[in-house]
């Protein structure tokens, strides 16, 4: 029970009677640190999730304890995304920010749009395809704004190795790689 995030319970008697009433004390959790090989700008795998095996640009790590990372998307389609350290390896290569603005950037933005349920209709439950969710215009802009100043100080070899993935073959051991 003492882990960090979990809720610890007391029996505390009431003045007037017998009864036990629980009192509940709540722990807030405090964002980790990040490993020594993390630091803006350097270059992660990304482990798990829909991107596995991509490279990706570390830009800050978030209150909530997450990092911020673009692939940038117009190199290898990974966008601006929030990530857990425990699920992306550091890489020793760094890339240059070069004036990219991402200050601004919090967990508010990555907050899903609450929909309000309808009346159910007939022709809403025998639809074939649900209605598409479309990106706001704002954040293409702002994802577009920010690769466009991270791609501009990369180099023709750091852009192949950005787009490539990362896996391992045959005769290839992660804990004797260096990366």
């Amino acid at each position: 029970m003492g882990q960090a995030g979990q809720q610890r319970t007391r029996q505390k008697k009431l003045s007037g009677g017998n009864k036990k009433v629980p009192s509940v004390k709540k722990t807030i959790a405090k964002p980790c640190k990040l490993k020594k090989q993390i630091v803006p700008g350097s270059v992660l795998i990304l482990l798990a999730g829909k991107f596995r095996g991509r490279r990706v640009v570390f830009l800050k790590q978030l209150d909530s304890g997450l990092l911020l990372v673009t692939g940038p998307y117009c190199l290898n389609g990974v966008p601006l995304k929030r990530v857990n350290q425990r699920y992306c390896i550091g890489t020793s290569t760094k890339v240059e920010l070069g004036g990219a603005d991402f200050k601004s950037v919090s967990d508010k933005d990555f907050a899903r749009e609450k929909s309000k349920k309808g009346p159910k209709t007939q022709e809403h439950f025998f639809a074939t395809e649900p209605p598409k969710k479309e990106l706001p215009q704002a954040k293409k802009d702002a994802q577009k704004k920010l690769d466009e100043s991270i791609v501009k100080g990369l180099g023709d070899d750091l852009k192949s190795y950005l787009k490539s993935r990362f896996s391992l073959s045959a005769q290839m051991y992660p804990h004797e790689l260096k990366f």
